[in-house]
């Protein structure tokens, strides 16, 4: 069985660092940084965040469009969950002509005429059998946060964000990956990830969930498992059949009664496929990028890489998947 390269990647926005994490500018080719890093990923499955679109700051590039060339990717799609453009402190501003929430472009709309947007894509060199966007809103509040290129910390208000989830044909059949972008809001960004484990119940597994979750750690891990055993794996209708099936019994075969209970969920062994720092890129510290999967064998997973780029204040997460 091959192995799949399967990598997710926050882009912010292509920026261009110097070795010990200053922005760059970006040169007369601005997407060729970025088209550089994503070749030497070579990765079969891409989620990439903090993706712009048409932006002026980052030279007017579709970046996935310039990904998706740069990995050979056989489709892809980019899930816009804002139209405007960024402003300091304030956020952004947004695009009056584009109504608000969520715009997808795939690769028919390469070259298009619309406003500027910032999001989150997925692409992959595989089959895909169906795609599915949704948009979380921001958190009615921000934090300080430390931002590339100044010093110290800055107020951040939060954003709206973008979730893609596409069901790909494997040697193996089907599975289902997300690339995810959650809010850096504790507790907010644990419900969207709750949220997208809903979200995806009724495609098939294994399942992959990939991104930036502004998460730690084992809580990736903990909210999806936790998702999962609120999802009630035993329907009530068998409950009711095996409480019949008990009440029909001779009273000689089965002298004492028994309590039939509702049999209790599980946990699904969600479980991270990488575990290394990726944040700071010049310096890792911390990992908030995550690779988490179910119902793939842990012997089907290989090495696991976060490599250095000339882009970004994340580093890359690639892993290699036998699905």
């Amino acid at each position: 069985m091959s192995q799949l390269r399967i990598a997710t990647f926050n882009l912010l926005h292509g920026q261009p660092l110097a070795p010990d994490g200053a922005p760059r500018p970006y040169p007369a080719d601005a997407g060729e940084p970025l088209a550089e890093a994503v070749a030497a990923l070579d990765a079969d499955v891409l989620a990439i965040q903090e993706v712009d679109r048409y932006q002026a700051r980052s030279g007017g590039t579709d970046q996935t469009a310039v990904a998706a060339k740069a990995m050979g990717a056989a489709d892809w799609r980019f899930a816009a969950a804002l139209h405007g453009r960024p402003a300091p402190v304030a956020g952004w501003v947004p695009e009056p002509s584009v109504p608000a929430g969520l715009q997808v472009y795939g690769p028919n709309e390469v070259g298009d005429d619309a406003p500027p947007s910032y999001g989150t894509a997925l692409l992959t060199r595989l089959p895909v059998i169906h795609w599915r966007a949704r948009r979380f809103a921001p958190a009615p509040f921000g934090l300080p946060l430390r931002v590339a290129g100044r010093r110290g910390l800055t107020p951040v208000p939060d954003e709206p964000r973008a979730a893609l989830a596409a069901v790909l044909e494997g040697e193996r059949g089907p599975f289902t990956v997300v690339a995810a972008h959650l809010s850096f809001v504790p507790g907010w960004n644990m419900a969207q990830l709750a949220g997208i484990r809903r979200w995806i119940a009724d495609l098939p597994q294994p399942y992959l969930v990939l991104g930036d979750f502004n998460l730690i750690g084992a809580v990736p891990r903990t909210v999806l498992g936790g998702a999962t055993a609120l999802d009630r794996t035993a329907p009530r209708a068998r409950v009711r059949e095996l409480r019949a099936a008990r009440r029909a019994r001779p009273t000689l075969i089965e002298p004492r009664r028994r309590r039939v209970r509702e049999p209790r969920a599980r946990l699904q062994g969600w479980y991270d496929l990488a575990r290394t720092p990726t944040y700071p890129s010049h310096r890792p510290a911390v990992q908030f990028d995550h690779v988490l999967a179910v119902g793939v064998p842990r012997s089907a997973v290989g090495p696991a890489a976060a490599p250095r780029t000339g882009v970004s204040d994340h580093r890359p997460l690639v892993v290699e998947v036998a699905l």
